[in-house]
């Protein structure tokens, strides 16, 4: 619990206004949560620094699964469609969707990135991704930017809040340690230690 603490204040210190400089936005979609999307969507159309929006795939098993396309996105709100890529294939889990945006960095040549995800699942995803590009041998500075979603909002897959969705969202962060799929705490405080060094937010 100690482990999850430091990193949720490792990755909450960094700024999110940082992201609207972001050369990427890349949302991992899931839960039936459409305000993840909306909420990348806004950003994208309302900030002309980003060159690419990157939209993950989500589980096809999940009852609120959407088959994510530029047609779906256009109904979330979406207009500016040069730059959009959309994961084709299923992701069933964070570490799928984590290995495909490596993947994106890596073909794109992206220079840095803002993860758009609900609060509740910030940290593990943002140690997935990290743990994806790690692997992969990218470095590149990532910001956070929680999604704003009131935590007593019922997600749609299980009509659970984010209060009651957290125990399980620990676990995973102790599976997905276990299965090395995610960041430790020491290579979270090595990249932020780079992260702040080399690219300040100022």
């Amino acid at each position: 619990m100690l482990d999850v603490m430091r990193a949720m204040t490792g990755v909450l210190s960094l700024p999110q206004a940082a992201a609207e400089r972001a050369d990427a936005l890349v949302v991992p979609s899931g839960q039936g949560e459409e305000w993840r999307l909306t909420h990348a969507i806004r950003l994208w159309e309302r900030h002309p620094g980003p060159r690419l929006l990157l939209v993950a795939n989500g589980n096809p098993a999940e009852a609120t699964y959407d088959e994510l396309s530029l047609d779906h996105l256009r109904g979330l709100g979406l207009c500016r469609l040069e730059g959009v890529h959309v994961q084709a294939e299923p992701a069933p889990n964070t570490a799928l969707q984590a290995e495909w945006i490596a993947d994106r960095v890596a073909a794109l040549g992206i220079r840095s990135l803002a993860l758009v995800v609900s609060p509740y699942h910030l940290v593990r995803a943002y140690l997935t991704v990290l743990k994806a590009l790690d692997r992969a041998a990218l470095r590149v500075p990532m910001w956070p930017v929680p999604v704003a979603v009131a935590p007593d909002t019922p997600v749609p897959e299980t009509g659970a809040d984010a209060y009651r969705l957290l125990p399980g969202e620990v676990a995973r962060i102790i599976t997905y340690a276990d299965r090395g799929w995610l960041a430790t705490t020491g290579e979270l405080r090595a990249y932020l230690r780079w992260l702040w060094a080399q690219h300040p937010p100022g």
